[in-house]
């Protein structure tokens, strides 16, 4: 077996999550970081995509889960996480981060960021 740590970082997304009603009409920027340890023998011999994760079809279940707005960042993490379960059930445990970037804290603060595994 051929480990390999297929990743997908920085994707960026305009949402309107936050407890903050001027969050909900002006949005702010996130970012979504996924992580996951695959076997990757097969791909690496055939050049198949069916051999592998298609991460582009990661990227779409992110993407509209990104679009549906929540107050906590937490809740966001954990509807992406269960929607990437429910559509790659075999996966293996996969880490998942969530940044929302210049959050309203009251001073400089480049992100505020919940980290799922599991």
């Amino acid at each position: 077996m051929m480990e390999g740590l297929l990743e997908l970082k920085g994707m960026r997304f305009h949402a309107f999550h936050g407890c903050l009603p001027q969050e909900r009409v002006d949005g702010g920027e996130y970012v979504v970081d996924f992580s996951v340890k695959l076997d990757v023998e097969r791909a690496v011999d055939s050049d198949e995509l069916g051999d592998t994760l298609d991460y582009s079809k990661v990227y779409a279940v992110v993407r509209e889960q990104m679009e549906l707005p929540s107050d906590l960042i937490e809740n966001v993490a954990g509807r992406v996480a269960a929607a990437i379960r429910a559509a790659f059930p075999q996966l293996p445990p996969f880490t998942l981060k969530l940044t929302k970037l210049a959050p309203p804290v009251g001073g400089v603060c480049e992100g505020a960021s919940i980290t799922l595994v599991g």
